[in-house]
């Protein structure tokens, strides 16, 4: 309960943004400021937050000393990834997230944020949002329950889903931890000391603009590292943009992970308003969560 309730952010509460990864414009986080500033929420950059460096938001160094100011100020309620692309894991290993344990706040983000995700969950086993970032926000209509989630999840620590069910579902009930996050980056952290323990969890994965081999790769690496095999249940979130050589893979994404799971005794979901897709709705990884698949429809109650 003492965790719960530090984490639910409050008016006046500050959120910092920072960019782990490339680099960002002011412009680029207009309406995302405009927006947090009007849930009442006090908005603070990161020193290197308008830097860059190549593709990157400022050298590893500076994106690191971002990130570490943001987890050691017990005055930061959130901390807010401003997009994603790729540098999340070169600076992983320049963090201590131990200050965490002392102040616990959220860390929020999608895609190369994945890292921050499974890191945390390993090393304080706490929680975080999987959720848009500034970067995605506008003021389209379609994008409103991706904005709305995500404070809900801030301030309530509570989240509650009903969707469709979807033809490759596989009916079921399950209680968990959800755990996951970008797919490449579940590849790219396996056995390393950021990478997750699936054991009784319920596992949430998404992915953009992969090759469909590189697909069947990466399932095959969790398969046969075990993560798949004891998981409670499985969410699929966007699978979206996938390519194919001239030569055809043979097979769609979906088809492709629901091949290396479909022996096991657990609820699949597919197609999850979640990951690379403008509904990209929030979700509490490490969180507690129930999951009901059936013929009709998916529910989802995610929560601190």
């Amino acid at each position: 309960m003492r965790i719960k309730l530090m984490y639910l952010l409050q008016p006046k509460d500050k959120i910092q943004i920072v960019a782990p990864a490339r680099s960002v414009t002011a412009e680029d986080l207009q309406f995302a400021v405009c927006f947090f500033e009007q849930q009442g929420f006090q908005v603070v950059y990161g020193k290197h937050l308008w830097g860059t460096h190549h593709q990157f938001s400022g050298t590893d160094e500076e994106r690191a000393e971002d990130m570490q100011a943001a987890i050691n100020n017990p005055d930061i309620r959130a901390i807010v990834c401003a997009r994603g692309g790729y540098g999340g894991m070169r600076i992983v290993d320049k963090l201590d997230f131990s200050p965490l344990l002392k102040y616990p706040k959220w860390l929020c983000g999608y895609s190369d944020t994945t890292v921050f995700h499974t890191h945390i969950h390993t090393q304080c086993h706490l929680p975080t949002l999987h959720c848009t970032m500034p970067i995605n926000m506008t003021d389209e209509p379609e994008k409103t329950n991706a904005h709305t989630s995500m404070i809900q999840a801030l301030t309530t620590g509570k989240l509650s889903y009903e969707i469709d069910s979807q033809p490759f579902n596989l009916f079921g009930e399950a209680e968990g931890e959800l755990i996951g996050g970008n797919l490449s980056l579940l590849y790219a952290v396996n056995n390393s000391i950021s990478d997750i323990n699936t054991e009784g969890k319920i596992l949430f994965i998404e992915d953009l603009d992969e090759y469909l081999y590189h697909v069947d790769r990466m399932m095959l690496c969790l398969k046969r590292a075990g993560k798949l095999s004891a998981l409670k249940g499985l969410i699929v979130g966007g699978i979206t943009n996938m390519h194919d050589n001239t030569i055809p893979f043979g097979y769609t994404a979906k088809e492709i992970i629901l091949s290396h799971v479909c022996e096991y005794n657990y609820p699949v979901c597919f197609d999850f308003p979640a990951g690379h897709i403008t509904d990209n709705r929030a979700l509490i990884l490490g969180g507690k969560t129930h999951l009901s698949v059936t013929e009709k429809n998916v529910t989802l109650i995610n929560y601190v």
